[in-house]
């Protein structure tokens, strides 16, 4: 009877220790496998269980959640959502994260290991951490002075700080309520489908994911080029240059909207946005130099978050001169974001440094604890110290006797450079608007925001000054805002 006794004994220990095992395989060594498994739900109820971490502009909350009472009990909710959509995306059940809710996902869901201060033993209890909080860069003032400028019109607004590449405003329009695809219902499925189907395209972030040709804005890059080069050495000395300009080894002839453009200096050329100047100026200046410029201020970079990616600006190094001619006026293949063209503002506010944008400030725990900072961020050079000077007093001139003098600012100093781009068929289709600057208040020590605006369907006449009609009203609005912050 005893030896029976022992080999039960023994037996239920063997169950005991294979049940052991068992548990073990399931809950550490397939863990990963069946939490990835589509079947099963536990993840996602667990991540809809608790409400998500707020993103802030300033101290506001412009995101939050209500609770559904459902199995996935909270959903998303949003303020102000066209405002802000293309700086927070949006949170779906059923279709993802985009923008600031993916790139912070882990901290707005609780499930990054920062948040705790013991994340072993959260492995071990598989507990859930409160969503933390993402405190954005914007400015409030800045963002809404740029969605009521656009007006609903397609277009984009970026503005940054230029000593930091603080990004203050990114406006998209016309936009939509991110708060329609949060919860799991039938009408997230026809919001979704709506908003796809719209032909103005709502939900395309324009600021950071649209590239457009950028016209004569472009001219900065091209006027930094030639100074850098050594092909311009005085401002007002007289150019050479022929109007109307025939591109090398063609039989087109370019010419200007307005007059007086024949050989004339690179600050009037500048002030006035001579296309014929600057088109030689591209030739003169040639592929290398001017390729060289404008990987400096960023384009080519493929590479660049913000933290979320932000679409590359291009310019083609693979031209011919009457192709390099066009590429320096912002036409043929060459094509930036507002983003960029900010970034080509700030450079020449900030001695020729291109700040690196950022959009989160900082984040914390649900309780306000920092998590992590932005911190030192590196900058480029884009140009020496000397020729953003000098590229500083061209702005000026633009704004104070050419054509961005819509965006003066009483008691400011502000340097601009409009622009018109062309596009479609033939040049058929209605000029894009473009507006670049920087201001500097009169208690600041150097200009505290930079901006770029494009309005693409804008009713306008097709001229270089209609980026000064219609575009610069818009920057100056979001200059002022920034400076009376």
């Amino acid at each position: 009877m005893t030896r029976c006794i022992k080999h039960a004994a023994l037996f239920c220990a063997l169950l005991l220790l294979a049940l052991l095992v068992n548990i073990t395989r399931v809950q550490v060594v397939q863990a990963e496998r069946y939490d990835d498994n589509p079947a099963n739900r536990r993840q996602v109820i667990a991540r809809y269980g608790q409400p998500r971490g707020a993103i802030l502009v300033g101290e506001r909350p412009v995101t939050g959640s209500t609770d559904t009472g459902e199995q996935l009990r909270y959903e998303r909710t949003y303020r102000d959502g066209p405002l802000y959509a293309p700086i927070t995306g949006f949170a779906s059940q059923v279709y993802g994260t985009t923008f600031l809710e993916h790139a912070e996902d882990g901290i707005l869901s609780g499930t990054d290991p920062m948040l705790s201060p013991f994340p072993l033993w959260n492995d071990v209890t598989r507990a859930q951490n409160p969503g933390g909080k993402v405190v954005t860069t914007i400015n409030a003032l800045a963002q809404q002075a740029a969605y009521n400028g656009l007006g609903g019109r397609k277009g984009a607004v970026a503005a940054l700080e230029p000593s930091t590449g603080r990004i203050l405003a990114l406006v998209s329009t016309p936009s939509y309520d991110p708060t329609a695809l949060s919860g799991n219902g039938r009408s997230v499925e026809r919001s979704w489908r709506h908003l796809n189907d719209d032909p103005d395209k709502p939900m395309l972030n324009r600021a950071v994911r649209q590239t457009y040709p950028p016209g004569s804005t472009f001219k900065v890059v091209t006027a930094a080029a030639a100074l850098e080069a050594g092909v311009i050495t005085d401002l007002d000395e007289r150019t050479h240059s022929p109007d109307p300009y025939r591109l090398p080894g063609t039989s087109t002839r370019l010419t200007n909207e307005g007059d007086g453009c024949a050989d004339v200096s690179l600050r009037e050329a500048f002030t006035w946005s001579c296309n014929t100047v600057f088109a030689k100026l591209g030739v003169d200046v040639g592929v290398a130099d001017l390729a060289a410029t404008a990987d400096g201020f960023g384009f080519n970079d493929a590479g660049l978050r913000i933290p979320f990616s932000v679409a590359p600006s291009t310019f083609d190094t693979h031209v011919d001169e009457a192709q390099l001619a066009l590429s320096a006026i912002g036409q043929y293949n060459t094509r930036a974001t507002p983003l960029q063209m900010a970034m080509v503002a700030a450079a020449v506010a900030n001695g020729g440094q291109v700040p690196s944008p950022y959009l989160v400030e900082r984040t914390t725990t649900a309780h306000g604890t920092t998590v992590a900072t932005s911190g030192v961020r590196q900058q480029r050079r884009a140009m020496h110290p000397s020729t953003a000077v000098r590229m500083r007093e061209l702005m000026r001139d633009v704004v104070e006797r050419g054509t961005g003098r819509n965006a003066a600012i009483p008691g400011a100093v502000v340097g601009g450079k409009t622009g018109t781009a062309q596009h479609g068929i033939g040049n058929s289709g209605t000029p894009y608007a473009w507006f670049v600057s920087w201001a500097q208040g009169e208690r600041d020590v150097e200009p505290s925001v930079a901006v770029a605006v494009v309005v693409e369907d804008a009713s306008t006449d097709r001229t270089d000054i209609s980026g000064g009609g219609v575009a610069a009203p818009i920057a100056r609005s979001v200059m002022q805002a920034v400076l009376d912050s």
